[in-house]
């Protein structure tokens, strides 16, 4: 019943959920539900999905990483943007949020660089969130709608001598 790893295959699953009765499969729902918060956190999503809401919120986040609105200095993480696109990624939010989550991002992350002297990390971390919602509104069939937010991103690059700038040309291929 258990694979080599010691974990539950999905065939074995299917057998297990199949003979137990309706309210044993309840229980260990609500069980999953109040123990697990990813759980609580994609059943009130797909009862309640108020994606507008949630996109605010994220949006409100990343924001606040690069302009703080409680203290002085910026974090700037890229990865507190790079959670919220996974998560909703994960929940099944709207391809379209998404697409616009990801170059939100990037958008406030180069208002930010204007004024700062940062790091090639900084950079290089944002070439990789350019390049990846690049491929997702590419894979997503988005392109017509967010085409304009993608070249004002690639022009403020190379406007701004950003580092990479060769690389984040390269993304640009896609578009053609």
């Amino acid at each position: 019943m258990e694979s080599k790893a010691g974990s539950m295959s999905k065939r074995a699953l299917k057998k297990y959920l199949t003979e137990l009765r309706k309210t044993e499969l309840e229980m260990q729902l609500l069980d999953l539900y109040d123990r697990f918060p990813v759980v609580k956190a994609y059943y009130d999503f797909v009862f309640n999905p108020k994606e507008d809401k949630l996109l605010q919120a994220a949006k409100a986040k990343i924001s606040n990483e690069y302009f703080p609105v409680k203290r002085k200095k910026p974090k700037a993480r890229r990865s507190i943007a790079q959670k919220y696109i996974k998560h909703f990624i994960t929940l099944g939010v709207d391809p379209h949020l998404i697409g616009d989550l990801m170059l939100f991002n990037i958008e406030t992350s180069q208002a930010f660089s204007n004024s700062k002297n940062l790091q090639d990390s900084f950079f290089k971390s944002m070439l990789n969130s350019f390049n990846e919602a690049v491929q997702f509104i590419s894979v997503h069939g988005m392109l017509d709608e967010f085409k304009d937010r993608v070249l004002k991103i690639y022009q403020s690059t190379q406007k701004n001598d950003w580092p990479l700038a060769e690389d984040f040309s390269k993304a640009m291929d896609i578009l053609e």
